[in-house]
C-alpha cells in the first residue's frame, strides 16, 4: 500500500522533528513554529521516512493515509 496522503493535525508543538526526519515532506508553516506539509509531494517516495516521523511525534499529530 502507498502513502497517498498526510497531513498535521491541530495541537503540533513545532519541535521540529518531522523536518529533521523527512525536509522534503514537512516544513516549518510560519512564525508559530507548527509544522505542514508541502504541497505537491510524492508520498510514495518518502514513505519510511514520513512512517518514522509520524511514529516518532511526541505529540501524535502527523497522520498518513494509504491506498
Amino acid at each position: 500500500m502507498a502513502i497517498t496522503r498526510v497531513w498535521i493535525e491541530e495541537g503540533c508543538i513545532g519541535c521540529g522533528m518531522s523536518e529533521m526526519t523527512c525536509p522534503e515532506v514537512f516544513k516549518i508553516k510560519d512564525e508559530t513554529g507548527a509544522s505542514s506539509v508541502i504541497e505537491g509531494v510524492d508520498f510514495s517516495l518518502y514513505e519510511d521516512e514520513i512512517k518514522e516521523a509520524a511514529e516518532g511525534c511526541p505529540v501524535e499529530v502527523i497522520r498518513y493515509q494509504e491506498s
